[in-house]
């Protein structure tokens, strides 16, 4: 209708035909990366810590800035998923487990220049009442290059900011997800894990005019 903004259309498999399960997400990554104008990698890093370092000078908390890191990063992921749907070029997902591989092969891809590896924790054997779950487990996070956190901050959570950008993202297509860092490099873990797991599926309700 006239005024109104217009629709998202949703990668979520319950108003979409399914997509091809053979479909090379890797080289759809590869192709999205090369539409996205290039930030320095080392530009990004310092910048993103100087988010950080302004944000536990103003909450003197490292609690309450992992959770405003993760505010951040959810506000950007509603705002990102337009480009993402714009120019990444994918298909429709057939369930939540091939979204957590769009995210992970071509979303990473396309916005942090590297690919995460998608490790389904559910699947058809897995009992009905169990919330479906996917963990992103990335090998290289470019947010902790030349990051050292010191002893007082040892339990921040960094990299929280892809938390929030992964639930922001999904909840604009439809997708209510809890999604919590579990690993980090940062934390003397081999690689960062976020694990998201399925709450709701949001489902579009229309006003009748007339009514």
């Amino acid at each position: 209708r006239p005024g109104e903004a217009p629709r998202i259309p949703p990668l979520s498999p319950w108003s979409m035909a399914p997509a091809t399960p053979a479909q090379p997400y890797q080289r759809l990554g590869d192709v999205a990366f090369s539409k996205i104008e290039k930030v320095g990698a080392e530009l990004f890093t310092l910048t993103y810590g100087a988010v950080v370092v302004q944000l536990l000078k103003d909450s003197e908390s490292v609690e309450q800035t992992s959770i405003q890191l993760e505010k951040m990063g959810y506000n950007i992921g509603m705002r990102l998923i337009d480009e993402f749907l714009a120019k990444a070029n994918v298909p429709a997902c057939s369930d939540f487990q091939e979204s957590g591989e769009v995210i992970a092969k071509v979303a990473f891809r396309m916005f942090l220049g590297v690919t995460a590896d998608c490790r389904h924790m559910t699947d058809a054997n897995t009992p009905a009442d169990t919330p479906q779950t996917f963990h992103l487990v990335l090998g290289d996070n470019p947010l902790v290059d030349f990051v050292e956190l010191p002893e007082h901050c040892s339990k921040l959570a960094y990299s929280n900011l892809l938390c929030g950008v992964v639930r922001g993202a999904l909840e604009m297509v439809g997708m209510r997800v809890e999604c919590k860092l579990i690993k980090d490099i940062l934390w003397g873990d081999e690689h960062t894990e976020m694990s998201v797991v399925l709450k709701e599926i949001i489902m579009e309700t229309y006003n009748d005019d007339d009514e």
